[in-house]
């Protein structure tokens, strides 16, 4: 029988694909040599051990994230630009969950290379703000409301919290789009244009 080769990338893939699936809490490196066909010693050619895996997830989470975001901008500005932002992360975290839960250990693994995955993506929202004429420091503000707003909404919901699985889908592009009777017994507005709204509002005062 030929010998299986894999390489870092595809053992990164690969475990993206199984924490999606399962969970990353049911991740380990025995599920993650057999889904690839070789023996649990052979990931450490790679990786350092499960801890290392993950780390690299969150990494892998964060530049494919920051890619969507890129491509989600084009062709837009301004507050339209923002909106965009929004949806793209949203959409993330909802399709990719085991690797989204990675990202959430930002801070725990903070590096060299985690300001490299995310600069793009920080830099294109400064200058979106910067062209709105928001100030530096509201500029950090928001930064921060965008990131606890988003990420928080994405993981009740991917923890089901809001129970019904078919509203949450509703993608609002404005409130406009709905008479005040029909809001009122909508389940929630998707996060993604809450987030936009607040951010409007804030950006008023």
């Amino acid at each position: 029988m030929p010998k299986i080769k894999i390489d870092k990338e595809s053992v990164i893939k690969e475990a993206a694909y199984i924490a999606n699936m399962i969970g990353i809490e049911n991740l380990s490196l025995k599920t993650l040599a057999s889904q690839l066909g070789v023996k649990s010693p052979s990931l450490y050619n790679h990786i350092d051990g499960l801890d290392d895996l993950k780390q690299q997830l969150m990494l892998y989470g964060w530049k494919e994230l920051e890619d969507k975001i890129i491509q989600s901008v084009i062709g837009f500005s301004g507050y339209d630009a923002i909106r965009a932002m929004c949806y793209a992360f949203h959409e993330y975290a909802i399709e990719n969950q085991g690797v989204f839960s990675t990202m959430l250990w930002y801070n725990q693994f903070e590096n060299e290379q985690m300001n490299e995955v995310t600069s793009k993506m920080f830099s294109i929202f400064f200058k979106i703000t910067k062209s709105l004429n928001i100030s530096q420091d509201n500029c950090i503000h928001l930064v921060r409301m965008f990131r606890s707003f988003l990420e928080g909404f994405a993981l009740l919901e991917n923890h089901n919290a809001f129970g019904n699985t078919v509203m949450r889908r509703i993608i609002v592009p404005t409130y406009g789009s709905f008479t005040a009777n029909q809001i009122r017994h909508l389940p929630y507005i998707v996060s993604p244009n809450v987030l936009y709204i607040t951010a409007r509002f804030f950006l008023s005062y």
